[in-house]
């Protein structure tokens, strides 16, 4: 069959594809307990997540307080229109027919709803796509609020090819990237719950010589001593960490410059050191002198340990592999040298990451609101369950393969989402073209 060798593009504002409506504006009083048939479902800002809709957390109106351009429908866009975060405002979700429920959303959010249902996949994408974003940039940065009118979304103008099989197709294919990353992230999400699942066996229970788990003190009490920490294999030792490691703290940062001072080097701070890994995309430097230099270098092997953060970052720590030349630590940042002959760094980077790991520091930390911290004190005292070395590698070495399959999936979905980002950018400003069939096609001006 023949191909349409070029594609007419038109200038559209998005306001002649979708049109906005505001959601419901209710009291508290309004609100009701629970589901019933003269309810419908409320979604806010905070149930579009990543271009899609969480029903997880939602609310209950009235029908009566509900118009019928305030329901969503099957290829309807949310789009989240205030908020206190401006980097929030106009993120969107398409929402699928739900059989069982009606759905509106609050007034904070609008509604958009395609002019032509044919063409509910490709608006969705336009309203993802950079060109969209760069209209919500220009309106928010003219305006002291973080607020949007339906409006300002309405009024963003984009090229669209003319042939709606042509807007099909662009759609067909982003989708299409869209499902693999979905697809990709549901591996992730499952291989994380297997990793924390086993971390949890795996140092409460440990390897056998032969390679499997003892079997669980239910089964076998025989095998297992209770400690302080709860229980644990018979053979293992529980040994505070500073038995087994040098800790130290890093650079002060802030500090007045000296004479000294004349070596530019490379520093980790708290926000370089990720659960299990090393953000190394933007480090900074500071000014030490050669004896600091000498005696905070750090050196392969070596376990950073944060010193305070978020509960659920509190502790974590990653293995220093040598990353970086002549690098350093701040002073929020610990160093953690482990003994070689009795413990492993791999091990104590996983077991600080597991959840069993990190009840010490839950408990032990100075708290506020929502941020913890430790002090070297409290870091030296830290109780460890450790096995010989042997088993000790064969627990990492279990981790590891778990980890490293979520390192591939993670780099599978930065992949997609990069291809994605060229593609958009190709396809919808029409840099590329995607042809269709011409007995197919239907030109709608």
């Amino acid at each position: 069959m023949r191909e349409t060798p070029t594609t007419i593009w038109q200038e559209v504002t998005l306001g002649q594809l979708a049109k906005g409506f505001r959601g419901v504006s209710y009291r508290p009083e309004n609100l009701l307990g629970y589901p019933s048939d003269s309810a419908v479902t409320l979604l806010r800002a905070t149930n579009i997540q990543q271009g899609n809709l969480t029903f997880d957390d939602v609310q209950f109106v009235p029908k009566w307080l509900v118009s019928p351009t305030q329901i969503l429908e099957a290829g309807d866009i949310a789009v989240c229109m205030s908020n206190g975060s401006k980097t929030l405002v106009g993120k969107c979700a398409s929402y699928q027919r739900s059989e069982k429920d009606t759905y509106t959303v609050g007034a904070f959010c609008s509604i958009f709803k395609p002019v032509d249902a044919i063409d509910a996949e490709f608006i969705f994408h336009l309203f993802r796509s950079q060109a969209y974003q760069k209209n919500i940039d220009v309106v928010l940065a003219g305006s002291a609020i973080n607020n949007l009118k339906n409006s300002s979304i309405e009024s963003a103008v984009f090229k669209i090819p003319v042939d709606k099989k042509q807007r099909q197709k662009i759609a067909a294919i982003l989708t299409s990237i869209d499902t693999a990353i979905e697809k990709t992230e549901a591996l992730i999400a499952k291989y994380q719950q297997i990793k924390a699942g086993l971390m949890h066996d795996l140092f409460t229970r440990g390897v056998l010589p032969n390679g499997q788990l003892r079997p669980p003190r239910e089964q076998a009490p025989e095998l297992y001593q209770e400690t302080v920490i709860g229980w644990m294999p018979r053979e293992w030792s529980l040994i505070h960490l500073g038995n087994m490691a040098n800790i130290v703290s890093g650079v002060t940062l802030g500090a007045k410059v000296g004479p000294t001072d004349t070596i530019e080097a490379p520093y980790l701070r708290v926000a370089n050191v990720q659960d299990g890994y090393l953000e190394l995309t933007q480090v900074k430097t500071v000014r030490i002198s050669p004896k600091t230099l000498e005696l905070l270098r750090l050196e392969p092997g070596d376990v950073l340990m944060n010193e305070g953060g978020d509960f659920d970052k509190l502790g974590r720590g990653a293995v220093w592999k040598g990353e970086l030349e002549n690098c350093v630590h701040q002073n929020h940042v610990f160093r953690v040298r482990c003994d070689a002959a009795m413990l492993l760094s791999s091990y104590l980077a996983f077991y600080s990451e597991s959840a069993f790991g990190k009840k010490y520091f839950v408990m032990s930390s100075k708290q506020s609101t929502n941020l913890a911290s430790i002090n070297s004190t409290q870091l030296k005292a830290y109780p460890i369950a450790t096995p010989q070395l042997e088993e000790q590698n064969a627990i990492v070495q279990n981790i590891l393969r778990v980890k490293n399959r979520l390192v591939t999936l993670r780099a599978e979905v930065n992949s997609l989402a990069a291809q994605k980002l060229g593609l958009m950018q190709d396809l919808l400003t029409g840099k590329v073209a995607v042809k269709v069939d011409v007995q197919a096609s239907e030109a709608v001006l």
